[in-house]
């Protein structure tokens, strides 16, 4: 850079002449080259990763004026790392659920303690709950299970059938149970005392596992609600951003056409100038020739 000074000249021998300041084209560049490898925290003030760092201007406009709110002496041109960022986007989804819902349940914090170390909520609810059965509770949801099918009404069917056809075949006389078949009601009705406690057992399973796995869908779709909402604004702001930087360029390349133009009329009017000066006229080759040689000095 020292050869080249301060000023380059890219046309010194005629016409226009462009030129171009390279010392403070050079040290806006180092200016752009120290800011770009040295990144802080707007907030904390700690040292941050070009990965790790988020411009401010990039934000949504919702979560960005929920920021400058805490922040006021914050700039757009300011970094914030990303876990600061996702703490900010948790207080921001807490305020706004207290607001629309009131006090917050335990299920909403699970979902905005997810949005801040980007959990997942999703879970297999049949898997957990089969894991921590007891020994009373597959007893309980077999019975139940058995007693609902045809298999047991079928096979009871016939028990009872065949119960009795023997008691009839051998006799009021020589009858275990003859009729009206005493011991019979007395079996059935142990069974229906033993049957409806334990079907309403797994029944009472089942509840809790549907009610498990409706806070497990509630929390997703509460989830999903707010990250939709999120991207939502995040695209619209991203194509605000798109359609005012389109026109930026557009209005540059206007501006550069207009110069053009201009740089256009100004070699017309050059060329017409050159053409409209009057060229002196050449002596006759005979009138030279016929000329004395001390004519001109007389």
């Amino acid at each position: 850079m020292d050869t080249l000074e301060k000023i380059v000249d890219f046309d010194a021998d005629g016409g226009e002449a462009a030129s171009v300041d390279m010392g403070a084209y050079s040290e806006s560049l180092s200016q752009s080259a120290a800011k770009s490898v040295k990144l802080t925290d707007a907030i904390t003030g700690a040292p941050l990763k070009k990965k790790d760092a988020v411009r401010l201007d990039d934000l949504r406009p919702s979560l960005l004026d929920y920021i400058l709110a805490r922040h006021p002496a914050l700039r757009m041109d300011d970094y914030i790392s990303r876990k600061g960022l996702d703490d900010f986007r948790g207080l921001y989804v807490s305020e706004l659920l207290n607001n629309e819902r009131g006090e917050l349940s335990n299920l909403e914090d699970e979902v905005v303690e997810s949005l801040k170390t980007h959990d997942t909520l999703a879970e297999n609810i049949e898997e957990d709950y089969e894991d921590h059965r007891s020994l009373g509770d597959r007893v309980a949801d077999t019975v139940a299970s058995f007693g609902g099918s045809w298999t047991f009404i079928i096979s009871f069917c016939m028990f009872l059938a065949t119960w009795m056809g023997i008691n009839l075949v051998m006799g009021e006389k020589k009858a275990f149970d003859a009729y009206p078949f005493i011991l019979l009601n007395l079996i059935l009705s142990t069974i229906a005392a033993l049957q409806a406690p334990i079907i309403m057992m797994s029944q009472r399973r089942t509840e809790a596992k549907d009610r498990l796995r409706a806070h497990n869908d509630y929390k997703v779709n509460l989830k999903a609600e707010l990250e939709i909402r999120h991207l939502h604004e995040k695209v619209d702001h991203l194509l605000n951003r798109q359609w005012e930087r389109l026109t930026e360029i557009q209005q540059i390349q206007i501006e550069m056409m207009l110069e053009q133009a201009k740089a256009g009329k100004r070699v017309v009017k050059v060329r017409k100038i050159v053409k409209r000066k009057p060229k002196k006229p050449k002596a006759p080759a005979n009138e030279v020739a016929a000329l004395p040689d001390g004519g001109g000095a007389a």
